[in-house]
């Protein structure tokens, strides 16, 4: 099993596996501690060593006199992990779970301490450590210390941050922060018997939830794997309201029930989601999504999802993207594929790297990070929409027709993908007004090179083979494909803050491409003839559709 490795969003939510010794009976155990808001890292021990372990970095000495201002790795995500106090919290939960008074002992000195070198707008605070995810986050061990700390000053710093939490300028409405916002503000409002906070929390609730999740189910943040996050985060929510003697509206309850079909839908036969946007190749839902009936699914949020089988390892599966324009945790990924066949991933997208503002992570956000056409001498267009305008889905094989005009000309690009007994994916660009497209096919970076020549590229993974064809429409072959491995697109990240070489075949600039992709055992035998692709012992017009 591959190592699951999610930055900063998820892996806020991971639960901590915390044991209950028989001394727990001392403590009181409150709704506030208990539960799976805690990260897997550091434990309560490591904490009590000094030593922390946050988003899968190396550990960090922390020592008794605590740098607040500590940035080891100057990566953001360390930097809001390290802020939002959870580590501190595993100390709370600890002495709920022992009774033994230097857990709460040492949680106090770190929570006060922070307190007295953080104050908000004081000079020597750094900016993020107010920004709106940090507060909301780090309100839930501040809410569990408080719950055995009476303390005036625990008290008036909670205060605080619901007067952000409060601010209409601060609010990240239709996202998972503004989600999280709801939880902290209202979590405040209970606990402290501010009716106003907690009524202003539900009411904006709602309409978030109503932004970031589409009737449908789907996640509105162009990243599937944040759906994951979301759908844990409104349990909470809706936890919390009936906690609070509040009525969970029936809208989010809705919501968050078919965001389960959605996960279930983007989660590939290997069990790991599919990494578009900001989503890594390990993520894992690790929760019962149930087994929808569609094997087949479109979204209007901008998703096509498509297998041959549920519970089958080696069945197929692929998704298209197209929709909105990008945002959030989206990439400029419009009409673009990827493709799992026989147990193997074969095409992928470039994957999440980290939120640094690096050269590296700005170039994983572009098209060339993707398996999409460009227009030849067109500028690219940033966030423009995209529409799937024609579909056609049979038992063993779908078809669809999507179109753009994101290089100022409508690109369109046809997919094909037929099951049974042949799987195979194939593509057809075309651009409007004459201009030339060009494609990018990025293989996952376990498959290498075999053999090259004549439009015609196979690569191989042990006895697992890929064969990459391309033709026009009239069945002349289209060759000098450019293949590489590194260099200046052959990358992926499958994991956060990885970087891995992949081979990437670029095609040649045409009137119009048909690219046809098939995965087996052996080399494939791919012909075209009178308008006519066939693959095997299967067939299809060139058109697609």
């Amino acid at each position: 099993m591959r190592r699951l490795a999610i930055p900063l969003a998820l892996v806020l939510a991971l639960g901590g596996g915390l044991t209950t010794p028989a001394r727990a009976d001392k403590v009181t155990r409150t709704a506030a501690c208990q539960g799976d808001w805690l990260p897997g890292t550091p434990t309560a021990d490591d904490v009590m060593r000094g030593e922390i372990s946050l988003v899968g970095l190396p550990a960090v000495k922390l020592g008794e006199k605590i740098d607040w201002g500590a940035s080891p790795y100057r990566n953001r995500s360390w930097e809001f992990v390290f802020q939002s106090l959870r580590w501190m919290g595993a100390l709370v939960v600890e002495y709920e779970n022992t009774g033994e008074q230097r857990y709460l002992d040492r949680a106090t000195q770190i929570a006060k301490d922070w307190v007295t070198h953080n104050k908000y707008g004081a000079s020597g605070t750094k900016s993020y450590v107010w920004q709106d995810h940090p507060v909301s986050l780090r309100t839930q061990p501040l809410l569990c210390l408080s719950e055995h700390v009476k303390d005036s000053w625990l008290k008036d710093s909670l205060a605080v941050h619901a007067k952000l939490l409060s601010n209409p300028a601060l609010y990240k409405k239709g996202h998972n922060h503004g989600i999280d916002q709801d939880i902290a503000l209202m979590g405040i409002g209970c606990r402290y018997g501010r009716k106003d906070w907690a009524d202003l929390a539900a009411r904006r609730l709602t309409g978030t939830v109503k932004l970031d999740v589409d009737a449908q189910g789907a996640l509105m943040e162009q990243a599937p794997r944040y759906a994951v996050y979301v759908y844990g985060r409104l349990q909470v929510a809706m936890t919390n309201m009936k906690s609070c003697d509040r009525r969970v509206p029936g809208e989010i309850a809705a919501r968050a029930e078919a965001l389960k079909d959605f996960i279930a839908h983007a989660t590939m036969p290997n069990g790991f989601m599919t990494p578009i946007g900001d989503g890594s190749a390990e993520t894992e839902p690790k929760m019962e999504t149930g087994t929808p009936k569609q094997k087949v699914k479109v979204y209007r949020a901008g998703y096509v999802f498509g297998r041959t089988a549920w519970g089958k390892p080696d069945s197929a599966y692929y998704s298209i993207r197209f929709g909105p324009g990008m945002k959030f945790h989206g990439h400029e990924d419009h009409l673009g594929v990827t493709y799992y066949a026989q147990g193997h991933d074969v095409l992928v997208d470039a994957g999440f790297h980290s939120y640094e503002k690096s050269a590296y992570r700005y170039w994983t956000l572009s098209p060339e990070a993707h398996n999409v056409p460009t227009v030849a001498g067109a500028r690219f267009r940033p966030r423009t929409a995209s529409k799937l305008v024609k579909s056609s889905l049979g038992a063993d094989r779908q078809a669809f027709r999507l179109t753009d005009r994101a290089y100022g000309v409508s690109r369109t690009r046809s997919v094909l993908v037929n099951h049974g007994e042949q799987d195979l994916m194939a593509v057809l660009d075309t651009a409007s007004g004459g201009r030339k497209v060009q494609n990018v096919w990025r293989f996952a970076p376990s498959l290498k090179p075999v053999s090259t020549g004549g439009g015609r590229v196979v690569l191989g993974d042990g006895k697992f083979r890929v064969t990459l064809v391309q033709f026009t429409p009239s069945c002349e072959r289209v060759g000098g494909q450019k293949v590489e491995r590194g260099g200046r697109l052959g990358w992926v990240s499958p994991v956060y803050l990885s970087k891995e070489a992949a081979t990437v075949v670029v095609s040649p600039a045409a009137k119009a491409l048909l690219t046809v992709i098939v995965p087996g055992g052996d080399e494939a035998k791919v012909s075209c003839s009178g308008g006519k692709v066939t693959v095997e012992g299967a067939s299809f017009a060139t058109g697609l559709l």
